[in-house]
């Protein structure tokens, strides 16, 4: 079986979690018998097609963006020769522009829809993209969310109601690279030990800046991993608090960043916008033993992370809350490491890549099975 995963962004151009959980979905089926590619626009299209272990990426010209919208003219005849390809095509919301492939394609090919969030900050663009989405939300065979915490908090899920299946996010640890011994020696040699870790796009809904009010003062360090648009805003303001305590690493390779997750106090996650919809660094926190603090946003992030039993879920927007959660867990290694035995346990009962893979693959087949213009065909 083919299956086309439609998305704005994708690896090698960019890294974050949706391009992880795009990743681990397509790892994750080929078991089932299968072959995966990817359409995305790409400031780069040299090479069209890059062949990664997980799927063959199909690259169109990125010709602009607008609220963070990618637009490619050339994703409507890429989309179109794939489709030629593909049992089934399988969107990532939201992406605007792919309302627009999906509608102009004439739907000959079974389609599902991952919801990965709502759209939150463009409330106005949102208020005139409602009649598209909707329509593009009523066209596709299938929609499924990411976790039953945003199923219940989204007003646009809610009206789909019943129509909407859920199937968590989940990682298969074969697919991160093993830290070497000396990976480990130079995290160990930068950070110590008891360090709490951030890792992802540095982006508006991650918060981070409540996470700079509450390191003020702290007798523990701080490690920042990753880059993104406000970059610079957060460090000017570390600058302005006078932090001495909270480094910014950058972006690191993924067994650096496998080190820094087994070898921190525990996960941080700040963020208590709805645009946050699940948290894959959660997730890699999770499946490395590891506590996790977050907030509550009515978001997939409290289905991860559970108050007292994988970490401690604080007041949302409270830099207060968030510093006393991560002291008790600075102050306490004993809690620390029960909350991180429990993180583990929750992570294989319901977040694995198998689990995931085998609930898509079983959505693909049943949606292809009943095209009989797909049944029957192999990868």
């Amino acid at each position: 079986m083919h299956v086309l995963h439609v998305y704005r962004t994708y690896f090698p151009e960019t890294q974050g979690g949706l391009e992880e959980t795009i990743r681990q979905i397509c790892l994750n089926t080929r078991r089932h018998g299968i072959a995966s590619r990817v359409l995305c626009p790409s400031r780069s299209v040299v090479p069209r097609v890059v062949r990664r272990e997980e799927a063959a990426v199909y690259r169109c010209r990125l010709d602009a963006e607008v609220a963070s919208c990618s637009l490619s003219r050339e994703a409507f005849p890429m989309l179109r020769r794939l489709l030629r390809w593909a049992d089934v095509v399988h969107y990532h919301f939201p992406w605007p522009l792919a309302d627009v492939l999906h509608l102009s394609s004439g739907g000959r090919v079974p389609s599902v829809l991952t919801y990965h969030s709502d759209i939150v900050r463009q409330r106005v663009l949102a208020r005139l993209y409602a009649p598209l989405m909707n329509r593009f939300l009523r066209s596709v065979d299938r929609i499924v969310c990411t976790s039953p915490n945003y199923l219940a908090t989204s007003d646009v899920l809610k009206r789909l109601g019943d129509d909407v299946d859920v199937v968590p996010i989940g990682l298969d640890q074969a697919s991160y690279p093993e830290p070497t011994e000396d990976t480990y020696a130079r995290v160990q040699a930068a950070y110590s030990d008891g360090f709490f870790l951030f890792v992802g796009v540095l982006r508006y809904y991650k918060c981070l800046h409540i996470l700079l009010e509450a390191a003020q003062g702290a007798p523990y360090p701080i490690v920042i991993v990753g880059s993104g648009p406000d970059e610079a805003k957060l460090k000017r303001q570390a600058a302005e608090l006078g932090l001495t305590n909270v480094t910014f690493a950058g972006h690191v390779e993924d067994a650096t960043k496998v080190a820094l997750i087994r070898l921190c106090r525990g996960v941080v996650f700040p963020s208590y916008l709805r645009s946050e919809a699940f948290g894959v660094t959660l997730l890699e926190g999770a499946m490395n033993g590891k506590p996790m603090i977050t907030t509550e946003a009515g978001s997939g992030t409290s289905h991860v992370n559970v108050d007292g039993e994988t970490g401690i879920v604080a007041e949302p927007a409270s830099a207060e809350a968030f510093r006393n959660a991560m002291d008790r867990l600075h102050a306490g290694p004993d809690l620390a490491r029960r909350l991180g035995a429990g993180a583990r346990e929750r992570f294989e009962g319901l977040f694995t890549g198998r689990l995931m893979g085998d609930r898509y693959a079983e959505i693909y087949q049943s949606l292809a099975g009943a095209n009989p213009a797909t049944a029957g065909s192999t990868a």
